[in-house]
């Protein structure tokens, strides 16, 4: 169960990180009380100031700002382990279709609490979630909204509608049925206090044209920012301009889609032109080389992006195209693909993608009023890494962290004040539980859809 009161404690580590124009604080302390961040500074100074809290930490690891997941699919959640010899289109097709048709606003909540254990104990605090299914009736993705809140971490929620996942057989469902999961998910995300909406365009490639102007002219109404994908992939691109004369980034700008605060996913196939005009929408980029890679999709050019002034976050992408959302191994790669995509090392350091997964992911969601980095003002969503090997040499703070540091390292999370991971075990949710509560579900989800009697899943 999550914690029901907010630590009041100062936490100590032979570095505190804080994604802020303070830069890195040597022997600091972060004093956090009633969900905020109240002090931080040099430990002593801290420490005088408050000397009747609480002491978490022994000054000898880092202190950071927890990991913002700007991209992934919670739908995904009991689907993983298959299919990582196939292209996106094929993968769709043969995992996460068959999967999307079948699951259910259970098998959400249980999945989503499941990959919950994972994403705190690898230091995420927020994660952005898209959940793409197309299991009628079923507002399955209503069932996220409960497990982020049973595990106590920080969301923002969209359903990711594609009604044409299969384009020959017409839509799955009608425009109106649709939207209305969109305003029930809206409604969900609305009653919770770490929970938020946007809407969902799982691709422009997936939704009739019906539906995407509805969701434009929704999302005008409600004021709703979106999130969605964007130049994943080659085959996107020429099947776009096949379908409509253009790339889905302009065909994107035509529907009015940039009109809104938007969010995309991958961004790899982006021309000069869109380049520039994701930069003067001041459209935010989720940039995902774990599941790039494991899709053989391309490389984001993450430098290009940068330069233009565009947000850049990372995401560990969906558990079936990554494998894991371990957050670690995401922010890790995002510095590895740039440097031997460019044959250059110096290309990126480490402080660059560590902002990349904290501050700047923040900012791509329009949430770095709050959390993001460890400001006086800001909510208390703080990671402690101490007690391993991973982090017991701290020559340069930013590049052990970004290199070295695995999950292992992880001794305590807070999420709002919070303490949802303590001693390197996460406390909001049950993780032997979890996996025992989870297992007949993915196991339902094998036999229910094709992918056991493919072969493609051997429960």
């Amino acid at each position: 169960m999550i914690p029901p009161k907010r630590d009041d404690v100062v936490i100590r580590a032979a570095w505190v990180l804080t994604a802020a124009a303070s830069g890195a604080v040597r022997d600091g302390a972060v004093r956090i009380r009633e969900g905020a961040v109240v002090d931080v500074g040099p430990a002593a100074e801290v420490l005088a100031r408050a000397p009747e809290a609480p002491v978490v930490g022994d000054g000898t690891g880092i202190v950071a700002p927890g990991w913002v997941n700007t991209h992934t699919h919670l739908s995904e959640a009991l689907a993983t382990g298959m299919g990582s010899e196939l292209t996106l289109f094929e993968w769709g097709q043969h995992i996460v279709g068959p999967v999307g048709d079948v699951i259910t606003a259970e098998d959400a909540a249980e999945g989503t609490a499941l990959r919950a254990v994972e994403l705190l104990l690898s230091g995420v605090t927020c994660v952005n979630d898209m959940f793409v299914h197309a299991n009628r009736g079923s507002f399955a993705s209503l069932g996220v909204v409960e497990g982020l809140e049973r595990a106590g971490l920080r969301g923002v929620v969209s359903f990711g509608a594609e009604d044409l996942a299969d384009p020959d057989a017409g839509p799955w469902g009608g425009v109106e049925e649709i939207l209305d999961e969109h305003h029930a998910l809206h409604a969900a995300a609305a009653a919770t206090e770490l929970v938020t909406f946007r809407y969902g365009i799982g691709t422009l490639l997936g939704q009739s044209d019906a539906l995407l102007a509805a969701g434009v002219d929704a999302c005008e109404r409600a004021g709703w920012s979106i999130h969605t994908h964007l130049a994943e992939t080659r085959e996107e691109l020429v099947t776009a301009a096949g379908r409509w004369g253009r790339r889905t980034i302009p065909h994107a700008e035509h529907l009015g889609v940039l009109g809104r605060p938007v969010i995309a996913g991958h961004a790899v196939w982006v021309t000069a032109h869109d380049v520039d005009l994701l930069a003067r929408r001041e459209v935010a980029v989720a940039h995902n080389p774990v599941a790039n890679m494991i899709l053989g999709s391309g490389v984001c050019p993450v430098s290009a992006l940068r330069r233009e002034g565009i947000a850049v976050g990372i995401g560990t992408d969906g558990a079936a195209s990554n494998d894991s959302q371990d957050m670690l191994q995401a922010v890790k790669s995002a510095a590895l693909l740039q440097k031997v995509h460019a044959l250059d090392p110096s290309v990126i350091d480490a402080r660059t993608v560590f902002e990349m997964g904290t501050i700047d992911g923040a900012r791509a969601l329009g949430l770095s009023h709050l959390v993001g980095s460890i400001e006086p003002g800001k909510r208390a969503d703080v990671v402690l890494y101490q007690d391993t090997v991973d982090v017991s040499v701290l020559h340069d703070p930013y590049g052990q962290l970004v290199y070295g540091a695995s999950p292992r390292s992880v001794a305590a999370v807070w999420v709002d004040g919070r303490r949802v991971v303590d001693d390197h075990r996460c406390v909001s949710v049950d993780e032997v539980a979890q996996i025992a509560r989870s297992r007949p579900l993915a196991r339902h989800i094998a036999r229910d859809s094709r992918l056991a009697r493919e072969g493609r899943s051997v429960l």
